[in-house]
């Protein structure tokens, strides 16, 4: 975070400290809905679809584990579940989703010490302050396995996001899709990617 200012660094500070009261008061418990599902089904359809068999997912931005709980442990051999709300993490431990580990860690600077079959964008890369969204971006997909996949799941546009994934020339697209629901103004895209 050493290219991020000084009132940067608050602001980010005060965005957790948000996110933490938030997810006490049960302020995001509507993700749990059936118009939320519809993206969260989207990502399960591209994992099944493009991952390889039994994957290792890491989620970044998970919450409190909602896409954690949309497969069968029989599905993957192991689930990480990585957001930087301490709040969040608690409620998702408390969902002892079998094969499965959450741990709090902001993505600006987190840096598994391993790799995996599929890594999630989940409703996180906006977040990314702008001046770091290539270096995350680049940090976590030197941590894909070879043939692992890149998933990110944006709310409505997400400002500069897709540029700055579709300018990476070592990914290749590998399927995009607008998720819409019942509310006109309520979407989200969806993209699946690969190492070329």
């Amino acid at each position: 975070m050493s290219k991020l200012s000084l009132i940067d660094r608050f602001h980010h500070w005060r965005r957790k400290n948000r996110w933490n009261r938030q997810y006490k008061k049960g302020k995001w418990d509507y993700l749990n809905n059936e118009r939320e599902d519809l993206r969260y089904q989207k990502i399960v359809e591209f994992i099944s679809k493009y991952a390889s068999k039994n994957p290792t997912i890491l989620d970044l931005g998970a919450g409190e584990a909602v896409l954690n709980g949309k497969f069968e442990p029989a599905s993957y051999s192991h689930f990480y579940n990585v957001d930087f709300s301490k709040a969040s993490i608690t409620k998702a431990k408390q969902k002892n989703h079998p094969k499965s580990t959450s741990l709090v860690a902001d993505i600006h600077t987190y840096n598994p010490n391993q790799t995996y079959d599929v890594i999630v964008f989940n409703e996180a890369y906006y977040y990314v302050h702008h001046n770091l969204k290539i270096d995350v971006l680049n940090r976590f997909t030197e941590k894909l396995n070879p043939n692992g996949i890149l998933l990110v799941s944006i709310y409505k546009e997400g400002l500069d996001c897709w540029e700055i994934i579709d300018a990476k020339k070592d990914l290749e697209k590998l399927d995009f899709s607008k998720v819409e629901t019942d509310r006109e103004q309520t979407y989200w895209k969806v993209g699946a990617y690969r190492i070329k």
